[in-house]
This record gives structure tokens, sequence and C-alpha cells, in this order.
């Protein structure tokens, strides 16, 4: 992915908003290269979400006004120099859309420009309706030069006319416009917004997975969304509105006790995979209602884990089937990358093998290095790969793409010019 790095000395800002947390990251660039380090963080239980989608404004503002307010209590001291206006915020799969626009665009013989690329993404904006829906990401993903195929890097080479297929990232007006209004509330600005999935592959994927291809199936509490990447590029977005809260809201309704305590059981015993000592090993499973237990309410593991395995069957055979709906399936090779919170069930990865029938493995924020043990868990790849997003690829916004599109010099614009009516 070719990256335009933000100043060393900028402080930025990110909000990853799930059904099940708000996390909130402040980071400072380092240098040139977009090197960061973390300097506040906070999170909270999330409030007022249900499948990504605000369902109480007044309890979600709340919860987001808390976590920022934790992440600014941690960088008092830079905060207080720099305070913090705008915040990139992440969008759950399930109001993104992905589509495919193909851009020609006459060279004239002329050398290619960042500024021809530029017009390229501009013009493929411009084709998509924008009644009940806000563009996130147009990011360019093929390039031919005269007929040529599979292109990579264009600018510098000569020709005569450049083809460009790009990838446009939609997102729910609706859906965008609550969330902006959380984060206003809390007297902030939005500075763009980011799919969920693609941040998260951004933070866990290595550089040869993003080249060869992998899918990134990010697991959130509410909605697990997939992003798939190939040659270098983000080529799909996908989700399906089921998640690990799902998985604890059976397991409460399964044993019959508390939802607190069933996320607890969920944690600390559940499991993808049966053992043959499920049947032996007892837990104490607290009875809904009740207050003060006399006895202790022992049930076998077993009775945990065949409530807990179907549930999870049925999310990756519905990641399956919304892939191969979409006629993309085998799309991005046969890796797969799991992240997010509700992925850390002992056995997620051997039965996501067996279900998807691909190499799976558990994804951590790997392009981040240095985070401490609580962040580098597959839970905060969508968190991290804000801040990535932010330093490294903000020029995949559409506004910005439209705020650069404009020649930079008298040279550009004659030349423009005359590839444009001659």
């Amino acid at each position: 992915m070719k990256q335009t790095n933000t100043p060393a000395g900028t402080l930025i800002a990110a909000l990853d908003i799930g059904t099940t947390k708000v996390v909130c990251m402040i980071a400072r660039v380092l240098d040139t290269e977009s090197r960061l380090e973390i300097v506040g963080v906070g999170h909270q239980a999330a409030r007022g979400m249900k499948t990504g989608t605000v369902i109480d404004i007044d309890a979600a503002e709340t919860a987001i006004r808390q976590a920022v307010h934790t992440a600014e209590n941690m960088a008092a001291e830079i905060v207080k120099m720099f305070p913090i206006r705008k915040v990139l915020i992440s969008l759950a799969g399930t109001h993104c859309a992905s589509q495919t626009q193909t851009v020609d665009m006459q060279i004239s013989g002329y050398e290619v420009t960042n500024n021809d690329i530029r017009r390229a993404l501009a013009k493929a904006q411009e084709q998509i309706p924008h009644k009940d829906i806000n563009l996130i990401h147009t990011i360019p993903v093929d390039f031919r030069l005269d007929g040529q195929e599979g292109i990579r890097e264009p600018r510098g080479m000569y020709g005569q006319n450049l083809g460009v297929d790009i990838h446009i990232v939609t997102g729910n007006q609706g859906a965008i416009r609550n969330l902006a209004s959380c984060v206003e509330r809390s007297h902030l600005d939005i500075s763009g917004v980011c799919a969920a999935p693609y941040a998260a592959g951004l933070s866990a994927l290595v550089e040869d997975e993003i080249e060869l291809g992998c899918t990134v199936i990010d697991m959130g509490g509410g909605v697990t969304s997939v992003a798939m990447f190939e040659n270098d590029a983000l080529t799909h977005v996908a989700a399906v509105p089921v998640g690990g809260q799902h998985v604890t809201n059976d397991i409460a309704r399964g044993l019959t006790t508390p939802v607190s305590d069933a996320e607890r059981l969920k944690n600390l015993y559940g499991s993808a995979i049966p053992s043959t000592s499920d049947e032996n090993e007892m837990i104490d499973v607290p009875p809904l209602g009740e207050s003060e237990t006399h006895q202790p309410n022992h049930v076998p593991r077993s009775y945990l884990v065949n409530i807990i395995r179907p549930r999870l069957e049925e999310i990756f055979e519905l990641v399956r089937d919304r892939l191969e709906e979409d006629g993309i399936e085998n799309g991005a090779g046969r890796r797969v990358v799991l992240t997010g919170g509700a992925c850390q069930i002992h056995g997620m990865r051997d039965l996501a093998q067996k279900v998807l029938n691909k190499q799976v493995r558990l994804g951590r924020p790997v392009q981040l290095p240095g985070l401490p043990e609580s962040l580098s868990g597959p839970a905060f790849a969508a968190s991290t790969g804000l801040l990535l997003y932010s330093a490294r690829h903000s020029e995949e916004m559409p506004s910005e793409i439209l705020r650069q599109v404009e020649p930079g010099n008298l040279w550009e614009r004659i030349r423009t010019w005359l590839r444009d009516n001659w």
C-alpha cells in the first residue's frame, strides 16, 4: 500500500466504537516514517449500542465521553499543550458496502503524476450516487497503461491512456450521522471514518499477507466483519450481524445464569472444540435471580461447550455464505487472520479452519510494536489500526482526494488543460 506519512510530532486520536466496548487511543507521530508512540488509552464498556448501531444516543455518548476522558488524562501533559480536537472513528462492517469502479484517463504521452491518480479517484467518486450513503475509502487497486495490465506503480511512467481500477467503500449515512452526533456531543470533531475490519487488517497483517492475499475476520461483540486484501490493497468489505455477545446470550439462556456470569464462564471455561475431559470437568454456574446460593450449582463443562460451538459454527458459516454470495469466497487466497475480542475463545482457530477450509491464525497488532501487554491482544487490533490508518493512509479519505486533486503549480495546470482540451 502506498503510504502518505503524517509529519513527525503530529498528535492523532482514534475512537473505536463497538457493540461491547469503546476504545479511545491517542498517539504521537515520532518520525517521517510515521512510527507511533501511544500516549493515552481509555476504554469503557459500550452502552447504547447494538450490532454496531446506536440505539440510545445518550448512553452511547456517556461511554464515548468516559473513554476519551480517560485517554486524555493519561496523556495530560501532551494534551495540555496540544488539545485533542478531532478523532478518526470506526464504522462497523454491517454499515459498509464495497464496489469497484474503472476509470480511464487520457495522459497524452506525458508522465503519470500523483495528480493524475487523484483525478482518477475523484472521477470514480463522482460516479457514485450519494443519496443515503457516505464515501469512506477510495483505494486504487490496479493500473493499466496503454492496455498493459498489472502495473503496480504507474507514477513516473509515460503513456497515452491510464486505466485505474478503484475500490470504493461506502457507509450508511444514517449510521454515520448517529455516531457523529455522539462524538460531537463530546465536543470533538470527526477527522474521518474507517471501516473497522480494514483497520484491524492494517494492524494485524504482515506485508506478505497483504501482498499475496488474506482475509481478515474481525469478531466483535455484535458484528463479525470481513476485509479482504490482495496485491497490497483492500479489495472487499463485508459483515454479518452476529458476534461474541450472541454467544454470551446463548450461554445465559442455556444455563439460566446472569449475562455477566455467562461472559465470565465463556472466558474462563469456554471452548470451540470439545475434548474428552469435558464430561468429567464440573463448573459452577450461578443461578439466575438468586443473590445468595447455599449450594454450588455444578454442571459438566460439556454443557457449556455444546452451547458455544453451534453459535460459532453459525458465525463462520454465515461469513462463508456471505463471501460466496458476493462471488469472492476464493478471492484472497487461503489465508485467514482472526481478530477481535470474540476470537479469543479456546479452539477458535481450529474451528475456523474446519468450517472455512482455509489456513487460520490469530491476529495481534504486529504493525505497532512496543505496545503494552494489555493492548497487544486481538481485541485491540481495530483500535490500533485506526491510528495506523490516520497516520499512513489518510490520502484514501474521499475528502482528502477532492482537496488535493487540483494541480499544484502553473505547469501542471497548463499540462492538465492541454490533456483535457487537445
